[in-house]
Order: structure tokens, then C-alpha cells, then sequence
């Protein structure tokens, strides 16, 4: 790959999908896209660019998707779900009794597994959510990944990674060497294509957003540029999930950090929780495997 084609890739790839990449990451991009070159009959990465560079849009989407990382699994880095189970639905539940509906994006979706794990934590609420309007978006740049995570198929491995055995065993059914998500779940998610440097207005507003491990790819402008549309696309008592090495902070003032947990963030504008609201919530069931 010669430097001219190092540096069209990058300006294309943050273009395309923010993917920020330094001067120093021709490895990964040789990495990635060397597979590809074989996939669609070429000598390698410097013809691939001349086929881009002819307007293959084919081509174009297909180099994007495979620069996209897209490493998740079940209930990931589990101290955001304990959260989920133990700070925002009780307030979500208490702020929204009147009207029990409860809507929940999760941007960069990947393959499944995060909004699987969203959904599989409602069911273990019972009786909490008897009633309730819930829906779940899940959107992400790949319709690739977004095919696998409608599907909600698994291999062996992929169901070790994060999920306690008991609900494996709850909530899905085994095929083989393939395990496949309960239809009731998979109804609870909307699959939506999205690519976050474009407008997402349409999707409407949100009690909660999980929008992790995405925007660490970013650079600062696109990064800010992102939290204020968040933050209009979130109700004023809302929460915003972010991964554990992504922060609000000297960023933007639309989000300010919920108190002592860590990735959890509030738009800046949000009314104090009732301390009594908080208390009078149910609780979720503890997760067996915490």
C-alpha cells in the first residue's frame, strides 16, 4: 500500500464512518482489507483504490464495513447493566408510571448482543413492567451486522462470552452447534441502519441511549458534534450510557455525570431525581452470574 493510498483510505474512512485513524495504522487497514481485495478479484489494497476511486460505491461500503470494529458480546463490561438494572429503570419506571412506555436506542448496535442483553434484563423485571410499552432501537453503520443481529443466531462461543448459563438455557433454543434467541425477543428490537455522522432526528426521542465503544473511533469536532444531537434526542430526565474509556466531560455541557457511577450521564437540563420516586421503584432481580 503506498502512502497516497494510506491517505485516501483514511480521508474516505472518516468520511464515511468518522473512523479517525493515525498516521501509524497501515497494519490494520492491510489487515482488513487485504481479505477484501481477494473477495472481489483484485491484486490488492492500491487496485481496490482505483476501483473507489472509478466510484464504486459497491466497493466503498464494502471497505467500511470491514474497518468497522465490531467486537461485543452479551452483557459487556457488566458494571453498565447493573446500572441499567439498578439506577435507570427504577427512575425510568417511577418518572414514567403515568404513561408506562419506555423507548431505548442502542446506537452501534453490532451484532445482537447488547440489545439482547437490554431485553433479556426486562424480562427477569416480571410483573414491574406488566402493562408497559417498551421498545428497543437497534441501529449500527453495517447492514451486515445488522442481518446477523435480526436473526439473533449465535455460535457456542459467542453465547460463553458474558451470558450467564441460566439464561442461555431461559431464553434460547439450541440448534446444533447454534443457539437462537426466543422469537419474543427478538420482537422486543427494531433494527434500524444508521450511520451517526448523518441526521438521526427521525428516530424520535429517548429515555435511554446506550451509545458505547463508538465514539473512542472519533475525533473531538465529530465527538461534540454527536453529544448535542444526543442530547436533543433524549428526553430532559433521560439517561446516556457510554463506554467505560468515553466521557462528556470537556466535551460538551449538554450531559453532566451521574454521581459515583461510572459511564452514566444525565442531560444537563434533567430534574433531581425524587428521592422518594427512587425508593418507591421496583427493583430488578439480580442477575444470576453478577
Amino acid at each position: 500500500m503506498t502512502p497516497p493510498d494510506y491517505e485516501y483510505l483514511r480521508k474516505l474512512l472518516k468520511d464515511h464512518s468518522g473512523l479517525d485513524l493515525s498516521a501509524d495504522k497501515q497494519y490494520l487497514i492491510e489487515s482488513r482489507l487485504l481479505p477484501l481485495s481477494r473477495k472481489c478479484g483484485v491484486a490488492g489494497i492500491s487496485e481496490l483504490v482505483q476501483k473507489m476511486k472509478g466510484g464504486s460505491s459497491s466497493i466503498i461500503a464494502q471497505v467500511v464495513e470491514a474497518m468497522t470494529t465490531n467486537e461485543t458480546f452479551f452483557f459487556r463490561d457488566k458494571v453498565p447493566f447493573e446500572h441499567f438494572r439498578d439506577t435507570i429503570m427504577p427512575e425510568i419506571l417511577a418518572a414514567r408510571a403515568g404513561r408506562k412506555s419506555i423507548r431505548i436506542w442502542c446506537a452501534a448496535g453490532s451484532t445482537g448482543q447488547e440489545p439482547y442483553s437490554l431485553a433479556m434484563s426486562l424480562k427477569e423485571m416480571g410483573a414491574a413492567l406488566a402493562g408497559w410499552r417498551v421498545e428497543i432501537v437497534a441501529t449500527d453503520l453495517s447492514t451486515e451486522v445488522l442481518e446477523k443481529s435480526k436473526s439473533g443466531v449465535y455460535s457456542q462461543f459467542e453465547v460463553q462470552r458474558g451470558l450467564p448459563i441460566q439464561l442461555l438455557v431461559k431464553y434460547f433454543k439450541q440448534n446444533g452447534e447454534l443457539w437462537q434467541i426466543n422469537p419474543d425477543l427478538r420482537a422486543m428490537i427494531q433494527h434500524r441502519q444508521l450511520n451517526l455522522l448523518h441526521d438521526f432526528s427521525q428516530l424520535g426521542t429517548f429515555d435511554i441511549i446506550f451509545c458505547r465503544n463508538v465514539l473512542i473511533y472519533f475525533d473531538q469536532e465529530t465527538k461534540i458534534n454527536i453529544f448535542g444531537r444526543l442530547a436533543k434526542s433524549m428526553e430532559q430526565d433521560g439517561f446516556l450510557v457510554l463506554g467505560a474509556a468515553e466521557t462528556v466531560v470537556g466535551l460538551t455541557d449538554a450531559f453532566k455525570p451521574f454521581p459515583e457511577k461510572r459511564g452514566l450521564y444525565r442531560p444537563s437540563g434533567a430534574r433531581a431525581a425524587s428521592v422518594l420516586g427512587a425508593a418507591s421503584a421496583p427493583k430488578i432481580a439480580a442477575l444470576a452470574g453478577r
